[in-house]
């Protein structure tokens, strides 16, 4: 959602580069931060090799806050992030920092169920499901978007994020923007005090829980559901209608997306 009053939530992966330094033989490129863009950077860096095989990276999957920090610190030739760094963070560089957007996708809301059925959720009803006050699948809210969907009588447990993450703002920044209560008591950061649930680390840690949990239901990049086989729910956007997250959606989506000219 990022503003844009679709569905699920858009947003971009920023590169944030600080100049590479070339070595002789074989150049080792050295980056790390986001896990929302892991799993493209991935296969971009291997079919790379294949274009020129003296070039190597290694990229850390550590999350944006971790990005932006060994980018200030110099220990990377890159970082990645989720959002821009701010104004401020970038007073403190040692030098000129540049910001290249680099891929974007969605962040989906994934689930644990007996068969996995297809649900429909919106808005309010997701605030209040990582509020807390909705604690079990059969919830008359969650029944009433869902008819004909036989859902189980069994607790409904949270999995956010544990670590500073991009993808953490992007879900709670749209939290906010259709929660009153979630934006006064909660709020949009990159780590907010969750009021219910379990932590994991990266996308890779929620997605992770999330399967091998019955029970469960998180959000993550849209590519972490589909390589872990899991659901993704429908969300309705702020037209009424229930929007089914792929490549399309995402792409239709980002058609409205204002990109800053830094």
């Amino acid at each position: 959602m990022n503003k844009m009053k679709s569905t699920w939530i858009v947003a971009g992966a920023v590169a944030l580069f600080a100049g590479v330094n070339p070595a002789a033989g074989q150049m080792l490129i050295n980056g790390a931060g986001a896990t929302f863009p892991y799993p493209i950077y991935s296969k971009w860096f291997d079919q790379y090799t294949k274009v020129d095989d003296s070039v190597r990276f290694n990229y850390q999957s550590i999350g944006s806050g971790g990005g932006q920090k060994q980018i200030l610190a110099e220990t990377v030739d890159f970082g990645a992030s989720d959002g821009p760094m701010s104004d401020d963070n970038l007073a403190k560089a040692p030098g000129k920092i540049l910001h290249i957007p680099a891929v974007a996708g969605a962040v989906i809301v994934t689930y644990n169920l007996p068969g996995n059925p297809v649900l429909k959720l919106d808005g309010p009803t997701l605030a209040d499901v990582f509020l807390g006050k909705i604690t079990n699948w059969n919830d008359p809210r969650i029944a009433a978007l869902n008819p004909g969907v036989a859902l189980p009588k069994v607790d409904l447990i949270v999995v956010h994020r544990s670590d500073g993450s991009g993808t953490s703002y992007i879900f709670t920044d749209y939290l906010s923007s259709v929660s009153k209560d979630w934006e006064s008591g909660v709020g949009r950061n990159t780590s907010v005090k969750w009021p219910v649930g379990l932590g994991a680390k990266g996308n890779e840690g929620v997605a992770g829980q999330v399967k091998q949990l019955p029970g469960t239901i998180g959000y993550v990049e849209l590519a972490y559901a589909h390589q872990n086989k899991l659901p993704v729910a429908e969300v309705r956007n702020s037209s009424g209608k229930f929007i089914t997250p792929s490549l399309a959606s995402v792409t239709e989506a980002l058609a409205t997306a204002k990109i800053p000219e830094d």
